[in-house]
């Protein structure tokens, strides 16, 4: 699971509630410490087990380009309640979710679409639905179908133990050993532990079905006439680097390798993640505002 290094909200970013007719989602919200946003707005979308805090370390520096940037929960992620409907969590549907996100978030205009790994799925069916108007597309940390090498280990050891078990089993037995093992700071070990419990078990399950088993749909979104990005860590212990950089030479996309990270770059290398994510949607905005 991603960890956040820190909690506290930097300058110009607050909690909010982002309405949609699907539902209220929980978000934080980044703006220009001085000046107004001028640039289209961006939305980034976690991964499984994650949350909108997985990005705290890049937003001010996203925001200070001048845009608004909203991170959001998914639906039954953290803050955002969910139903008990396994349908509710398939990609498709959080992708709709997400198509809701981003219309309220652009107000009509385009908004740069970032999804961190199980996130980078749900973005790519959000694109896919032509529902919102998607300035461009970046898949940071996740891959052409589903979840190979070490955390798909993970996934099915959830798929197994909680059904039986219950989260509180998942937190004591797996994921709290490898924090302090990791040696987490005590505030943070808190906050995951709050999170994880926080979280709709069917919610986590039906997601974890659809990390591992999510179909390749590449083929598809290369037909998109969108700018795409694929940035990952170099030494990403998700889907391997190989296979995620043959995915962007399948979709034409844009590939970002981050020196020294690993499966979550907005957190290991916040600064380079932020200037690339800037780059490359500044480069976007300039080529669809030149061909109108």
């Amino acid at each position: 699971m991603s960890t956040p290094r820190f909690l506290t909200l930097p300058p110009g970013v607050s909690s909010e509630q982002i309405e949609t007719p699907l539902g209220s989602f929980a978000a934080l919200e980044a703006l220009p410490v001085s000046g107004i946003p001028e640039r289209w707005p961006a939305l980034l979308v976690p991964g499984f087990t994650g949350s909108k805090e997985d990005f705290i370390s890049v937003l001010q520096t996203l925001a200070q380009a001048g845009r608004r940037v909203i991170a959001v929960d998914m639906r039954g992620q953290y803050e955002t309640p969910g139903p008990d409907d396994p349908a509710a969590y398939t990609c498709g549907a959080l992708g709709a979710d997400v198509d809701a996100i981003a219309a309220a978030v652009g107000q009509g205009e385009p908004v740069h679409l970032m999804g961190h790994s199980f996130g980078g799925l749900v973005a790519r069916e959000a694109t896919l639905n032509g529902a919102a108007r998607i300035a461009s597309l970046t898949l940071m940390s996740s891959g052409p179908a589903g979840i190979i090498g070490p955390r798909e280990a993970l996934g099915r050891v959830m798929l197994a133990e909680l059904p039986e078990y219950g989260l509180d089993y998942l937190w004591s037995n797996r994921l709290e050993p490898e924090a302090l093992k990791a040696g987490v700071p005590d505030d943070i070990v808190a906050f995951l532990r709050k999170r994880l419990l926080a979280n709709h078990p069917t919610g986590l399950m039906a997601m974890a079905h659809e990390v591992l088993g999510a179909t390749d749909r590449c083929g598809e979104l290369a037909r998109c006439d969108l700018d795409l990005l694929v940035l990952y860590g170099e030494h990403d212990d998700g889907w391997p680097p190989p296979l995620q950089a043959e995915m962007a030479r399948r979709l034409d996309a844009e590939c970002v390798v981050v020196p020294g990270a690993l499966h979550s770059p907005a957190v290991e290398a916040p600064e380079t993640t932020a200037a690339a994510l800037t780059r490359f949607w500044n480069a976007a905005e300039s080529r669809l505002l030149q061909h109108g």
